[in-house]
């Protein structure tokens, strides 16, 4: 048994627990929340997730310090980490033994986009793909019926291939004039 398959046993029983917590009448989802500051001289976007950070910079061709990935590169991490986690789930709910897993997600950001003359291109990062490389006992099969679970289950990927309306708001201060 590899290490990996190990690790799905330990997932299967958190998966099953949370399975039964979330079926309580009293069960109300989470809020999630990300704070993101630019901070000095560098400009690097301190992002931070419960206790967690990740920092984020531009190339130096965008004034960047390259200290970190880009937003577009961390949204391809997202898919990829989110698509690698659903399909750990997924394979714990179906039985499907995994050797290795591994998420390779690619797109295009084009920075011409929305500029004049470039008006046809998007703002976004386009031409999203990913692969999922799997080593596995399982008949193919196993693993066909694994994919099409993870694709209509994972909710970043979704998220990306649904779009929802983001709403926005601005709270602008003007600086203490003591200060």
């Amino acid at each position: 048994m590899s290490a990996l398959n190990e690790y799905l046993a330990e997932k299967g029983v958190a998966h099953r627990a949370l399975k039964e917590r979330i079926q309580s009448p009293d069960f109300t989802p989470p809020t999630l929340a990300a704070r993101v500051s630019a901070e000095g001289r560098s400009g690097i976007r301190r992002i931070r997730i419960r206790d967690f950070q990740v920092i984020s910079d531009a190339a130096p061709d965008y004034a960047g310090y390259n200290l970190g990935p880009t937003s577009p590169e961390l949204q391809l991490g997202v898919l990829g980490s989110c698509v690698t986690h659903i399909t750990l789930i997924q394979a714990t709910e179906l039985g499907v033994p995994l050797d290795s897993l591994e998420v390779e997600v690619e797109g295009v950001f084009d920075p011409r986009g929305g500029k004049p003359g470039f008006e046809h291109i998007p703002v976004y990062p386009q031409n999203l793909r990913y692969t999922i490389h799997i080593v596995s006992p399982a008949s193919a099969e196993e693993i066909a019926n694994l994919h099409a679970v993870v694709e209509r289950t994972c909710p970043i990927l979704n998220l990306l291939r649904r779009p929802q309306e983001v709403v926005s708001t601005i709270d602008h201060r003007q600086p203490d004039a003591a200060a």
